[in-house]
């Protein structure tokens, strides 16, 4: 195919659209967002095609992949019986099909049940009033709502409903279908002058309707991914296609298929609603669709799926997740339960990478009898690494093709563990960080308990639920600290886990004070839990600390970070470096 043929610019009169539309020539893709249709966006629509101006494209797909479609529009059927070579799929502007669509045939709107969307236009209201008022397109264009007098009682729309009477108030509708009878009304009413303003506007507005075009972009023999790129590209302003909702549209199946009904949204809804905690319900779309393909292209032969990418995705089929559906669910179960009560970790928010969802998935799918110690190592190594030893496909591939066969006897795959100092004194809080969510994941590991009430554990389901990320209290305040001082004191490694009422308690007190407060001759302990160095428990009982002892204390923190992870890294090569510092 010619490449010039392949995005294609083309147009269609607003009568020919609407027509093809009533036709059933166009389908819309279920993984189109609801319409938000709104009155004055409307007519402001229709006020843009009365003055010719261009409304934007409307980016169309011809292919011959079928999706899973609406089955109506604004109330008006689009499903198709039966299949054809092409389908043709509005990809975008779908908002502004609707309101072309309803204007002219009436119909019914998501929402807005009791409302009647038909347009009407007053023939009464001047081209030459534009130039008074530019808002004047609010008294043209009108809804039934804002002429119906209600007998009478409505007295405001008296008048409107009085011109709808005498045929000077008139549905587009009508003048596309109907222009000669409302023009003989007209005359009839005494306005024969061919150049009266009642029929000009009359005559302007059946213009409009048979010889505005409406712009299109045409796409033909194009693949998905690349689908989704040129819309991302088109649309900066809207919501980006999403690989899992165009899949979910290639791989359903309705309940009369010979292979029976399949919808992959669906399944994934049912997964959440029965697993317990929070991975499931935070986990986003496309990392289930990652970890499905994960799974398909390590267990079906010739499956065409070969990576996580955008091309592979789109070429996941219905029967290929069926295939694997079920012992994907308990190697989701699994790697959740992994992650939440083997680690104490609970939720996403505190995973480092999400290829770690797709290895320890992996493991469990085919590990009927897994090894919780080596899953644990595999996690610290993988996180802490400074090597990033799982940061691309790559890096996936090659850890999918070992981790299948761990624990069986096979010496650890990744070879020497090495971690950077300055990086551990370097990370600040980021969601979205591999560094500091491993940092973070490394001390909710350790069960952190509350520094005044010493028996409660912190992290709680409850607690997690209750707060957007986790509640971080810096140890030295940094209200406390000095200004020169706040980048250091920024560091994770002067942070912990406590509860928010705790952490208003010490609010900006210097750490001297408010560790006596709560130092009953448990502290240490509770410290250690929090790979808190107990030095600063001496500094308080001796009521003074040093010069620089915000820079003592992470160097100390540092130092206890290193020791847990020597002891959860027991039997691999670990190697230190400090970037930073003179090591």
């Amino acid at each position: 195919m010619e490449s010039g043929d392949r995005i294609k610019p083309t147009n269609e009169s607003i009568r020919v659209y609407l027509e093809n539309l009533k036709n059933k020539q166009y389908q819309i893709p279920t993984f189109q967002r609801d319409v938000v249709w709104e009155k004055d966006n409307v007519k402001r629509l229709w006020d843009s095609i009365y003055k010719f101006y261009p409304i934007g494209s409307i980016l169309i797909w011809k292919t011959d992949t079928q999706l899973h479609k609406h089955r109506e529009i604004g109330g008006h059927p689009l499903e198709l019986k039966f299949p054809v070579p092409e389908y043709r799929y509005i990809l975008d502007g779908q908002q502004r099909t609707v309101s072309l669509l309803t204007s002219i045939f009436g119909g019914k709107i998501k929402g807005k049940d009791d409302f009647d969307p038909t347009l009407y236009i007053d023939l009464t209201v001047s081209p030459d009033q534009e130039d008074e008022d530019d808002s004047i397109y609010r008294e043209r264009f009108l809804f039934w709502d804002e002429i119906d007098s209600r007998g009478g009682k409505l007295k405001r729309n008296i008048p409107r409903k009085k011109k709808l009477d005498q045929g000077l108030i008139v549905k587009l509708r009508d003048i596309k279908d109907r222009l000669d009878d409302i023009e003989k009304n007209i005359y009839d009413m005494g306005y024969v002058e061919w150049d009266n303003p009642y029929r000009q506007n009359l005559r302007v507005m059946r213009n409009v309707l048979d010889n505005y075009q409406i712009s299109f972009i045409e796409l033909r023999g194009i693949q998905v991914n690349e689908v989704c790129e040129i819309f991302e590209r088109i649309n900066q302003e809207g919501k980006p296609l999403d690989i899992f909702d165009i899949v979910v549209a290639k791989t359903y199946r309705p309940k009369d298929d010979q292979n029976g009904s399949f919808y992959f949204r669906e399944k994934i809804e049912k997964f959440r609603d029965k697993t317990p905690g929070y991975f499931a319900v935070e986990l986003e779309d496309r990392t289930f669709l990652e970890l499905i393909a994960v799974l398909i292209l390590n267990s079906i032969e010739d499956s065409g799926v070969y990576n996580i990418t955008e091309t592979y995705l789109s070429r996941i089929k219905a029967e290929q997740i069926e295939e694997v559906w079920e012992d994907a669910e308990k190697a989701f179960l699994r790697t959740f339960d992994f992650f939440e009560n083997h680690l104490n970790l609970k939720g996403p928010r505190l995973i480092p990478l999400r290829y770690l969802y797709m290895s320890t998935a992996y493991y469990f799918f085919r590990n009927s009898s897994p090894d919780y110690e080596f899953l644990k190592k595999y996690f610290w190594f993988v996180s802490f690494n400074s090597e990033d030893v799982l940061r691309n496909t790559t890096h996936l591939r090659n850890h999918l093709n070992y981790i299948k066969d761990s624990g069986k006897g096979k010496d650890f795959f990744l070879g020497q563990f090495l971690i950077n100092k300055n990086s551990l004194r370097k990370t600040s809080y980021s969601s979205r960080g591999r560094y500091s969510r491993a940092i973070l994941a490394l001390l909710a590991n350790q069960d952190p308990k509350d520094w005044k009430h010493q028996d409660k554990s912190i992290l709680s389901d409850t607690y997690y639920l209750l707060t957007d990320k986790p509640n971080l209290h810096h140890i030295f305040p940094m209200g406390f600290v000095k200004e020169e001082e706040k980048e250091k004191a920024n560091s994770l490694m002067n942070i912990a886990f406590i509860p928010q009422i705790t952490n208003l308690e010490i609010s900006n007190k210097n750490p001297i004070e408010y560790i006596q407060d709560y130092d009953n001759g448990n502290l240490e302990k509770v410290f250690e839990k929090h790979l808190v160095p107990v030095e600063i428990i001496e500094w308080a009982k001796n009521q003074k600390m040093q010069e620089d002892a915000l820079e003592i204390f992470i160097e100390k923190r540092i130092d206890e970070v290193i020791r847990e992870l020597r002891n959860k890294l027991e039997g691999i090569h670990f190697q230190i470096i400090d970037t930073g510092g003179e090591e």
